[in-house]
């Protein structure tokens, strides 16, 4: 699937392949500063992704400096989910970064990582690989997305805002949180607060649950005729 940012980067969005993993365990370093190493993802756990479920591994490359380089990438699972019991951890929710959890007849599309390689942000990356995302969660038609969104940007407000304020006030317009906004506006809606949920002394640790909900979605039953 080829695809262009606006920005005169062209970008193309496809599936995780093995010559690619490698380059994947370099860019999570860059992007995840605050996790451990047992909450990185590695070339070994990309290839575990990989086998267990192809179609939800996306990468985006980009020509630069005559080579196609790896900016960004969406990894994910399919499982079911209890919304009256949201709160899990990172490594949980992952399976310690395998994605063993991956239940092919589950419902949900878990969103275990979002990653844009710094030098390439606010170009639109993010967005095209959603879009590769929300056309996954069509085809297969299941219920929606679900991911636990980390906050950056909060260490700015935590003197004289709580997290959950800080969450309100940048969906009303009031604070400043890119990642989050940017979720927003590719039609997330905040569910809850994931507390203890990843490594991130920024945010206390903490995390938003996201769900992002598929209209196209059509019931088993209702596909049966029942």
């Amino acid at each position: 699937m080829d695809s262009h940012d606006g920005h005169e980067l062209q970008v193309r969005v496809t599936r995780i392949r093995e010559k690619h993993v490698e380059e994947l365990e370099a860019m999570q370093r860059l992007v995840f500063p605050t996790l451990t190493q047992d909450e990185l993802f590695t070339a070994q756990k990309y290839r575990k992704h990989v086998e267990l479920f192809p179609e939800g591994q996306f990468v985006a490359l980009a020509m630069v400096e005559g080579r196609e380089k790896v900016i960004g990438a969406a990894s994910a699972f399919r499982t079911t989910f209890d919304f009256d019991y949201i709160h899990h951890t990172f490594q949980e929710a992952v399976a310690d970064g395998w994605l063993t959890n991956h239940n092919p007849k589950g419902d949900w599309l878990y969103g275990a990582d979002m990653s844009v390689h710094p030098d390439f942000r606010r170009r639109g990356i993010g967005s095209l690989l959603y879009k590769a995302r929300r056309k996954l969660v069509h085809q297969l038609n299941l219920r929606g997305e679900i991911a636990g969104g980390m906050l950056p940007g909060y260490e700015r407000y935590k003197k004289h805002m709580t997290i959950e304020q800080y969450v309100m006030n940048v969906i009303m317009g009031r604070a400043t949180g890119k990642t989050l906004a940017m979720q927003l506006k590719n039609g997330f809606k905040v569910r809850g607060i994931l507390y203890d949920h990843i490594t991130d002394p920024r945010a206390n640790n903490c995390a938003t649950l996201l769900v992002r909900d598929n209209p196209h979605y059509i019931p088993d039953y209702i596909k049966a005729g029942v």
